[in-house]
């Protein structure tokens, strides 16, 4: 994840006080939230029966988080990166979904050549107009720029919470998505590039969100010309969540873009009694996260982040397997299920 970090917000369910802040303008320019029109009878009521323990399975989440780790690095443009994309693309077709690939290319510029880049999109009931979002990213840095000897970095790094733990999630969820009663249809979004970026000990000018900025741009191009019926109402984005004891504060750009799916998803998780979502006054650390939602958002989707802001291991050789949690997968897994249930 490439995330850059401002700002403060504190939160509560019966008031809010949001000092978060836009990086270029004031707090009453910000535009208005997306009206999403999600009803409010989706949202569970003070004393309503609690929600069915849900159905993800938080082993298998984390053999598929090994699996797709043990390929080693799968860093944009890489054999790693297409053993991936075949991999993944068996495992979403078995399970019923219909899989486009969504390719274009892009240079950095501390590279001399474009590199090919890939997005995944796995479908269910592709023929619905109403459609929502569920992604994450599935790229590894180039380097694990946060090790303290520079002589680490080169080191093989396979970034398992951070990307890694998104999309094994997404892998555990397309089991239930063939059986799970909805009215909307639901796209499994994997971007490429999102931290395709090299850095050193001279500051270089690479993009991070490649891939959800050019999913962006097409969506948004595609409705402006009418070569598309659907529309997507709501997209969630994981990343940085899989650890033991991970705290999900609500991220700042995600409660001034979408405040109201915000309330809808910590509010589930409560009835849900997912003890890792924090929707309380006074956080620790609430900012501002630069993440693949940021381009979904300027393309006037409601996105929302779940992350944690505070992982030790992020872009360091520890960020392995070992360090990721089969229950707190299946804990956020199952807030989603249980949202998707009431859509």
């Amino acid at each position: 994840m490439g995330k850059t970090l401002l700002g403060l917000c504190v939160i509560g369910w019966g008031a809010v006080i949001c000092g978060c802040q836009p990086e270029s303008s004031a707090q009453d320019k910000t535009p208005a939230p997306p009206k999403v029109g999600f009803a409010e009878n989706r949202v569970p009521k003070p004393g309503e029966t609690k929600i069915e323990r849900n159905s993800v399975d938080g082993d298998r989440a984390m053999k598929y988080l090994k699996q797709l780790c043990d390929i080693g690095p799968r860093i944009s443009g890489s054999e790693g990166m297409k053993k991936q994309q075949e991999l993944l693309t068996k495992h979403f077709e078995a399970l019923g979904g219909t899989v486009a690939r969504q390719e274009f290319s892009a240079r950095q510029p501390s590279q001399s050549a474009d590199v090919a880049l890939v997005n995944l999109i796995a479908s269910w009931n592709p023929e619905r107009k109403d459609r929502i979002i569920l992604c994450a990213h599935y790229d590894t840095r180039p380097y694990a720029d946060q090790e303290p000897n520079q002589k680490n970095w080169t080191k093989p790094f396979v970034s398992a919470n951070d990307g890694t733990s998104g999309v094994a999630l997404l892998m555990e969820l397309a089991h239930q998505l063939r059986e799970t009663v909805t009215t909307v249809g639901v796209d499994l979004v994997i971007f490429d590039g999102e931290e395709y970026v090299f850095s050193g000990p001279e500051r270089t000018e690479d993009k991070y969100f490649l891939g959800s900025e050019h999913f962006a741009n097409d969506y948004t191009a595609k409705l402006k010309a009418r070569k598309i019926e659907f529309k997507y109402s709501a997209a969630i984005l994981f990343d940085l969540f899989a650890h033991p004891n991970a705290k999900l504060n609500i991220e700042c750009h995600s409660w001034e873009n979408a405040r109201e799916l915000v309330t809808e998803i910590w509010k589930t998780a409560e009835a849900n009694k997912a003890k890792s979502f924090k929707f309380v006054r006074g956080f620790d650390r609430a900012t501002h996260v630069n993440d693949d939602h940021i381009a979904l958002q300027h393309a006037g989707i409601a996105a929302i982040d779940i992350v944690d802001f505070d992982y030790d291991d992020w872009h360091k050789l520890s960020d392995t397997p070992a360090k990721c949690s089969g229950a707190q997968i299946a804990e956020v897994g199952g807030v989603i299920l249980a949202w998707l249930k009431k859509k």
